[in-house]
Formats: structure tokens, sequence, C-alpha cells
């Protein structure tokens, strides 16, 4: 780690999140000289674990390490000596059959890959269109699935390209780090020449060198790597002179959804289950989805997306909090409200850098992956989860679009 702004280098790497750290780690040993400017105190990004209270770990970001079979951080976790849990996720199990019978659940998960089944058939045609035309129309269960979209997608259906849902590889194995995924991306970037509270706010690419503006001066690079969320290129809060309205365009087709975490402590852990997933049957999008005793821990963790997770942002801190124990006494019973505390909460859509969680494709834009990725002039080359074709929104994509953008540096004329 550094805190020294050079004037000049080989490589800048804008953003020290999973795709920058991966950039600046496969340039290790390239004999060029790199910096990675980051705006924000820390390494990491989307991936952010804090200790919600003592021995309860909370990734504030990305938890799962999905596709975990495909997945290079599982090999970074054994490296580095990070634990992998390799349990199954409770997402399709729970213990409370009063909540959500096990008949409904039946009814719902056949609905919903029904649903999926539909979607991938569609998504064969040539003409693109939101994903949500492919809901059954009157199933009760509409409601529900469109729930989930907000989990994966941080958008309800209607506004998901169904060729970009169709994109998306996804082996269905799902590990856990118990210590936390941010931890681990925050140790696996621990090497790297990181400028800390660096801000950049211009790109100027029109001269024999790139000229990058920050809130600590101008850094001279020959060649710029752009790993920065989409929302802060769409919304140009860094600006390029001379302007890449494609690039602005590509970001605008591949916003940021809203995802929020919850973790609440639970007192009397041990009388409840450990590992158990909770959800009632209520047919609305906008529900949570919680986590009972997360790897063993006296705690419940929860999870809202989209249209409702971003008013609950906007409703200020606490709302989510608030929110998820009302749900959950709903679930179990009003004994359990006084068992429940507020530990910590996510707000991604207020984070000035990141203004959002995970990227979508907007229905027509799922080519806007590939435009985005596309280098200018053999000097600006771009990375980030959003230029990832196949693992879009998760931390291996993004570390993955590190590593290519690095390469495509490396392979670049002088």
């Amino acid at each position: 780690m550094s805190s020294n702004l050079p004037s000049e280098v080989d490589v800048a790497i804008i953003g020290a999140g999973a795709a920058g750290l991966g950039a600046a780690r496969t340039l290790e040993n390239s004999g060029l000289s790199v910096i990675v400017l980051e705006a924000r105190d820390r390494i990491g990004g989307r991936a952010h674990t804090i200790m919600a209270a003592p021995g309860i770990p909370f990734d504030l970001g990305c938890e799962w390490l999905h596709s975990a079979d495909r997945n290079d951080f599982v090999g970074i976790a054994k490296q580095l000596g990070f634990k992998v849990d390799r349990n199954r996720p409770p997402w399709r199990e729970q213990a409370y059959d009063a909540a959500f019978s096990k008949k409904e659940r039946a009814e719902f998960y056949a609905a919903m890959d029904d649903f999926y089944d539909r979607a991938e058939e569609a998504a064969e045609n040539d003409d693109d269109a939101p994903a949500a035309t492919c809901l059954e129309p009157g199933n009760r269960w509409n409601p529900m699935i469109d729930a989930i979209s907000t989990y994966i997608n941080g958008f309800e259906l209607k506004d998901v390209s169904l060729h970009d849902m169709d994109s998306y590889e996804d082996t269905e194995v799902n590990w856990r780090l118990p210590d936390g995924y941010g931890a681990l991306i925050a140790a696996y970037g621990a090497p790297c020449p990181v400028a800390l509270s660096t801000e950049v706010t211009v790109i100027d690419h029109s001269g024999s060198r790139v000229k990058i503006e920050t809130s600590r001066g101008t850094v001279s690079a020959a060649k710029v790597i752009i790993c920065v969320p989409t929302n802060l290129l769409a919304n140009e809060n860094i600006r390029f002179h001379p302007p890449l309205p494609e690039k602005v365009e590509a970001a605008a087709g591949l916003p940021l959804g809203a995802d929020n975490k919850v973790m609440l402590a639970l007192a009397d852990a041990d009388k409840w289950p450990a590992d158990v997933g909770l959800r009632g049957a209520a047919i609305r999008t906008g529900i949570g989805s919680f986590h009972l005793r997360p790897s063993g821990l006296p705690c419940i963790a929860g999870f809202y997306g989209g249209t409702f997770a971003r008013e609950l942002e906007d409703a200020g801190e606490g709302a989510l909090a608030a929110q998820s124990i009302d749900e959950i006494v709903a679930l179990l019973g009003s004994d359990i409200r006084v068992k429940l505390t507020p530990l910590a909460e996510s707000r991604w859509c207020h984070d000035r850098f990141a203004q959002g969680a995970y990227s979508a494709a907007r229905p027509g834009h799922a080519e806007s992956r590939a435009v985005l990725a596309k280098p200018v002039n053999d000097r600006l080359f771009f990375a980030g989860e959003a230029t990832s074709p196949n693992f879009f929104s998760t931390a291996h994509g993004a570390r993955a679009s590190g590593e290519r953008a690095a390469k495509e540096v490396m392979n670049a004329k002088p």
C-alpha cells in the first residue's frame, strides 16, 4: 500500500475495487510502474467487511463466492489462509413452515423455474425484451418472482434485459467466507501500490500522455485502466477530455441497481436453528429475505433489493433495520422483537463513489457490456464487473476483468 502520489507512471489504475486490484496484481512483474488511484480511504470498493459486533463480521457488499467452482477467489482464499464454508446456501430451504409452507414453497419454486425456462427460450430471439415479458399472466407468484429479481439484479424484471439475464453464467455452486469476502479482497490487494483518498475528476487523453486530474494533483500516465462503477461514468462524475459519448451511453445502459443488507443481533441465539433461510409467502415484491444465524453466529442477516430497497435507503439510517424487524416479527411472532438489536446496514445508493450495488443491462442494452469494455486508442482500458460478459455483478467477474484489461495493456502498442 502506498499513500504517495507519483507525478508520472506507466499505468494508472482508477479504482481499488476487485477489478482495479486484479489489474494491479496482474501487472506486478511486468516491469511497468503502476499506481492505483482510489477515492475512498480504503481499498475494496463494493467489497467491504466490517465487524458489526465482536465476533460478527458483516459484508456490507459482496458476500457469496458465486459459481465457486469457477471463481478464482476460492484459490486466492486458500493461498491467503481464509476459510471457505462449502455448505449450500439456505435460499430454497427454511425451518419455519408456518411462515411459508412446504406446499406453498413448492408452488412458488415451480412457478419461478417455469419463468426461467420461458426466459431462456425467449432469449434465443434476436430482439431483446424486458425480462418481465416472460412472467405468466395472472400467476399469483409473479410479485415474489419479481422480488427474486431485485435480489439478483437490483431491479424489477421490467427494467432488466432478457438477453443480459440469459448471458449470466450460474453454476449454482455458492460458498461463503466466514471471515468476510471484503476482508479477503482487502488482503488480496494489500501488496498493491494504492494512493487512497485520491478522487479522479478528469481524464484528459488529448495529448501524448494521459493527464489524470485528482483531488491531490495531476498524474501523467502512458496508459490508464478505468475500473469504476458505471453510474460514475454515466453521470459524468469522472469526465473524459475529449469526451467519450459512446462510453457514457454504454455505462448508462448498465446502471447499478439497489441492493442493501442489514445485520441484527439475536439474543438467546442457541434456541434458534443455524444457517437456515426465512421468507414469508407474502405476495408482494417489496419484501426481505433473511438468513438465520449465518455460519452459526448469534445474528440474523436481511437482504432487500430493487425499488423497495431504494425507498428504505432514502427513508434514512435505521429504516432498513426497522423494516426487517417488523417482517421477522410477522413471520416468527411478537416475542422475538425484544431479542433483536440492529447492528449495521448498508447504504450503497447513497455512497457517492458507488451510487448503487451492481450492474444490470436495461432492455435493449445487453451489448453495452462489450462496448464499455473496448479499449480506446490503446491508451484507455476499461474493467469492472459491468464489463464482464458472463460473470457481471460479481467480485470474481470484476477481478477477471481487471486481469483482462492488464493483459490488454501489456499487449498494446507502446
